[in-house]
């Protein structure tokens, strides 16, 4: 089994800007667009470059710093991303689509504090600000605040009710909290609102797995599979499944494929030992579910199975 990702947040580039009749805002507003467009296309080089040249115009134009970290941040440079976000907000101190995108970055880089300083900076420029609460639900999640993640989640399902991912969210803190039967009842509002996203199929497959039903656990995440087939930890956790319905080969082959998709994938390595020591070839089994121990020893199961295998050692 693999924990659920948590969805994040999709953020548009400032793409449109008033032009007045001076040359000068003219000529920055064209490299601005040029930039977006080189950016759409996927080309970050080219976009940063334009955004340099609108910024050599005009020093103080905060949609090109805004922009430019956009940039900076596909291409996974959040120093000089959160660089650039600042520059904006320094510039402007209300400017909301910055402020959410350095909080994001501060996140992705570890910097938990201090999304969450931007996070209250946004919800003082307005307190029904819904991605606020999401963004702040994402960063209390990550430092495993689980219960401050569930009440900032609620607050944005009042404000955006009708948002499926903010339930898939919800049921995924809960199921970090073992609370089963609250992270099946936020999957069921979900799926009304939206049964066509792959997280919940996979969620709802690991909340089966957790009752016992692995076969229902395995049609879910078929389902997962079906709707998203570039997910490798669905593969993963499709192998485990297979493991308890005692088809090993079938298994093998799903966590060698998500091994092969990313090779630091500790929940495979985990599988691939709980996959042997179901064969029954215990120094194999012992390998593989301790480099996985090794890289997160408060991963699921594995207690559980490093228990059989010092118990299947004592007895020899």
């Amino acid at each position: 089994m693999k924990k659920n990702k948590l969805f994040r947040l999709s953020f548009c580039l400032i793409l449109t800007i008033a032009i007045s009749c001076t040359s000068k805002e003219d000529k920055k507003g064209r490299f601005l667009l040029k930039g977006n467009n080189e950016l759409k296309e996927g080309n970050l080089k080219g976009a940063i470059t334009y955004y340099d040249e609108a910024l050599a115009i005009d020093p103080k134009f905060k949609d090109a710093y805004f922009n430019r970290g956009m940039a900076k941040y596909q291409q996974a440079k959040l120093i000089e991303a959160i660089a650039d976000y600042s520059e904006a907000i320094n510039i402007d101190n209300s400017y909301v689509p910055a402020l959410r995108q350095r909080a994001m970055a501060h996140l992705d880089f570890g910097e938990n504090y201090k999304a969450l300083e931007d996070i209250e900076t946004l919800l003082q420029i307005n307190n029904q600000d819904g991605q606020a609460y999401f963004i702040r639900g994402l960063v209390n999640t990550e430092m495993k605040s689980y219960k401050e993640a569930l009440s900032a989640f609620d607050q944005a399902i009042q404000i955006t009710p009708d948002n499926a991912e903010l339930y898939i969210n919800s049921a995924t803190v809960h199921y970090y909290m073992s609370d089963l039967d609250a992270a099946l009842s936020a999957l069921e509002k979900a799926s009304e609102l939206d049964a066509t996203e792959s997280k919940l199929h996979n969620l709802w497959s690991l909340v089966h797995f957790e009752n016992g039903a692995y076969q229902k656990a395995l049609e879910s995440v078929n389902e997962a599979i079906r709707l998203d087939k570039d997910q490798s930890y669905y593969y993963n956790n499709r192998g485990l499944y297979k493991l308890y319905l005692k088809d090993m080969e079938g298994a093998l082959e799903d966590i060698n494929f998500s091994l092969k998709q990313n090779s630091k994938n500790y929940y495979a390595i985990r599988n691939k030992g709980i996959y042997y020591f179901m064969e029954g070839e215990m120094d194999l089994a012992s390998k593989f579910i301790n480099d996985a121990y090794k890289a997160d020893p408060e991963m699921p199961l594995l207690s559980e199975y490093l228990l059989k295998l010092n118990t299947d050692s004592a007895q020899e």
